[in-house]
């Protein structure tokens, strides 16, 4: 089993969700189902082969969930160090070129989340990150080319 590392709020976000799809989803789901048999032929039943599909998705999701909450490694954000770039903490980079400033914080693959500012720590830019201190540059290549950051500050 591998451990997975996950912010305390990113836990809570997952857990919330999987009590969502066995509380209200699933019920609602069986309920269609249940809907869509009582039509009559299940052959041509396009609304019972629908709900059927979102059967599978829905307990596909609740597997996956329980198994990341199973194996979730909780990490304390609240005392990291801001000697150095890890996980869990936030920081601000500087566009090199362009001189315009980011915020992004250092999660794992399963919370990162690019218009909430949170970025994994397995993307190309967040192993760039790892490790940096203030002052250290930051050269990534992207998509569109190359794009080099300077980290400012350790939040």
């Amino acid at each position: 089993m591998r451990q997975i590392p996950i912010t305390r709020p990113g836990y809570e976000r997952l857990k919330k969700e999987l009590e969502n799809l066995k509380s209200v989803e699933r019920p609602l789901n069986i309920k269609a189902i249940e809907e869509a048999r009582a039509h009559g032929d299940l052959s041509e039943n396009a609304e019972f082969d629908a709900a059927k599909e979102r059967q599978a998705f829905l307990e596909g999701r609740i597997m996956e969930l329980q198994y990341k909450l199973g194996n979730a490694d909780i990490i304390d954000t609240e005392n990291l160090s801001k000697d150095s770039a890890v996980f869990g903490c936030k920081v601000l980079l500087e566009n090199v070129d362009t001189g315009d400033e980011v915020t992004y914080q250092l999660v794992g693959p399963e919370e990162s989340d690019i218009k909430e500012g949170r970025i994994s720590v397995v993307s190309p830019l967040g192993q760039a990150i790892i490790g940096k201190t203030i002052g250290d540059e930051i050269t990534i290549m992207a998509p569109g080319g190359r794009r080099s950051y300077e980290l400012i500050e350790i939040l």
